[in-house]
């Protein structure tokens, strides 16, 4: 299944809407708590996404790519930290805690499916590999989950967009001996 883009990751988009789900109940966390545990929360769960999101676009390096996955990971596990503390704090029901826990082990467990089998989703060279589909969101959920706008982007491969590595040199960039002759 050909993919050309980030955003039609199942894992990607349980980490986003997880993370829009946090943010809204970190508006009822105390004002005391804004620049510590909402801050801390809302800047971990929206990093899952991001770390993603890089992670997508390196895949032409499996080492990198593996990297980004694996903030992601770290990521997702500082979120739930932080979601154990909210709930002991009594900012979170029990219930609301259990399902996001929930989530962010899904999201855990498919990042690390992700990075064990990083070489089927790095290509050698130019070349990026199809993924299998059981990765993808579906054209049906697609339509469903319009909350994330992956069908009003124009799809750009990756490898069109990363032939813009061929620049020249900066003219400002200091010349190996051999030039300055």
């Amino acid at each position: 299944m050909r993919v050309a883009d980030y955003k039609d990751l199942r894992v990607y988009r349980l980490a986003f809407e997880s993370a829009m789900e946090i943010f809204e109940l970190g508006k009822r966390f105390p004002s005391e708590e804004k620049f510590s545990l909402t801050d801390q929360i809302r800047r971990s769960s929206r990093s899952v996404c991001t770390n993603i999101a890089e992670a997508w676009r390196k895949r032409r390096y499996e080492a990198a790519f593996v990297s980004k996955l694996s903030d992601s990971d770290g990521e997702a596990a500082e979120t739930e930290v932080h979601l154990d503390f909210a709930l002991r704090c009594g900012y979170l029901t029990p219930e609301k805690h259990a399902s996001l826990r929930d989530h962010y082990g899904h999201i855990c467990g498919q990042l690390t499916k992700m990075m064990d089998d990083s070489g089927s989703w790095c290509g050698t060279g130019c070349e990026l590999r199809e993924m299998p589909a059981q990765y993808f969101v579906g054209a049906s959920e697609r339509e469903e989950g319009k909350s994330v706008e992956a069908s009003e982007r124009d799809p750009v491969s990756y490898a069109r967009r990363s032939s813009r590595s061929s620049r020249s040199p900066r003219s400002d960039s200091p010349k190996t001996p051999k030039e300055a002759r």
